[in-house]
């Protein structure tokens, strides 16, 4: 539905979405998501469980992980030179993988504030990091309101929500590994050309690997800011600025066998500086959100949405949209979702999204 799920969040993804949604789930549930996008070179993986409390709280337990893999690390597999370098001998052996990830580990709490009200928040960890290169650790916490008008008698059936993400200053602190960059096997790299004395290794040496004095730089002196013109990287603080998700939902019925049609709308609010969405005004820029559904007797939905509404002198209008379908089996439910096939963003490939949900309908387990 592109997105705008603020205002209808209402089960276990709603830690994700507006923990404010948490408030009024029945029972526990247990969920899972995973994507791939740019044609699965980026992989995010979301798994959930909440659990009511009392008869208007609910707590909620979230662990994400965003990443690229089998990222290749070639820091040792090539000689030096002017040429770029040809490839050692069993190069191959000498190439590494790494990834890239970014880890969330949340815990969320909602309560609902009489029939109509309903609040949230989720304390999060973070950690990022890059192979052995370098990592972070951060802080901060998501604010998420929901109001259900309660129009035309209908309790759930007009929701407006509120979503506050990072709404305190959120603080990546980074540190790097400098030994990370350590080149291995240095002197066989820097060696060229013929093997005069038989020793396996060229008998002339790339002008990269010597010292001022035209002698072979020492192994311990043999680090990446020396050989490639390039300074480490050091570690540094950054700060991510809030967000502010606005949404509405409205869920018509249509039939007295449970199908309906659901509409939802929103729009982010960012202070970073984006100057590509439709709407900007100095540094905040807005990011709008259409998405709808129709569900066949709780059985099988089907969605569409769009999202990521720009505009770019070089583009023109760009617009991403997304599809999908649903299947609910009595406490279980799967969905997938197919985006990123149309805009710009189709040109770096496709979006696929699959999630599972298991509701715990037991008697013992239900609120109170």
């Amino acid at each position: 539905m592109g997105g705008a799920y603020v205002g209808l969040a209402n089960d276990v993804t709603a830690s994700y979405w507006n923990p404010a949604g948490l408030s009024r789930m029945p029972y526990p549930e247990i969920g899972y998501m995973h994507v791939e996008r740019f044609g699965g070179v980026v992989s995010f993986d979301y798994g959930g469980a909440a659990f009511p409390v009392g008869q208007t709280a609910t707590v909620n337990l979230t662990v994400i992980r965003s990443g690229v893999n089998d990222i290749v690390n070639t820091l040792n597999a090539y000689q030096f030179g002017e040429n770029g370098g040809r490839p050692l001998p069993r190069y191959r052996s000498r190439i590494t993988r790494f990834s890239a990830a970014d880890y969330l580990f949340g815990l969320s709490y909602a309560r609902a504030l009489g029939e109509h009200l309903s609040v949230g928040g989720t304390g999060k960890v973070t950690r990022r990091s890059i192979g052995d290169f370098a990592d972070s650790w951060g802080y901060s916490a998501d604010l998420g309101v929901q109001y259900r008008t309660g129009l035309w008698g209908e309790e759930d059936n007009l929701t407006l929500g509120l979503q506050l993400q990072d709404a305190f200053p959120y603080i990546q602190s980074w540190s790097v590994n400098p030994n990370a960059f350590q080149i291995d096997n240095f002197e066989e790299k820097c060696r060229y050309g013929a093997d005069a004395d038989g020793d396996g290794q060229g008998d002339k040496i790339f002008s990269e690997c010597l010292n001022g004095e035209g002698e072979l730089i020492s192994e311990n002196a043999a680090r990446f800011d020396s050989l490639f013109s390039q300074e480490i990287p050091e570690g540094q603080t950054e700060l991510v600025t809030p967000t502010a998700r606005l949404g509405a939902g409205l869920i018509v019925p249509v039939d007295e066998r449970g199908s309906s049609v659901t509409v939802g709308a929103g729009v982010d609010v960012r202070f970073d500086g984006r100057r590509a969405f439709l709407l900007n005004v100095g540094d905040v820029s807005f990011e709008p959100r259409l998405g709808a559904e129709f569900d066949y007797r709780d059985i099988v939905a089907v969605r569409g949405g769009i999202n990521r509404v720009q505009h770019s002198d070089a583009l023109g209008w760009d617009i991403t949209p997304s599809v999908g379908a649903g299947l609910n089996l009595a406490q279980f439910s799967i969905n997938y979702a197919f985006g990123d096939f149309g805009g710009a963003s189709s040109e770096l490939g496709y979006s696929h999204r699959i999630s599972a949900r298991l509701r715990l309908e037991q008697p013992a387990l239900a609120r109170e």
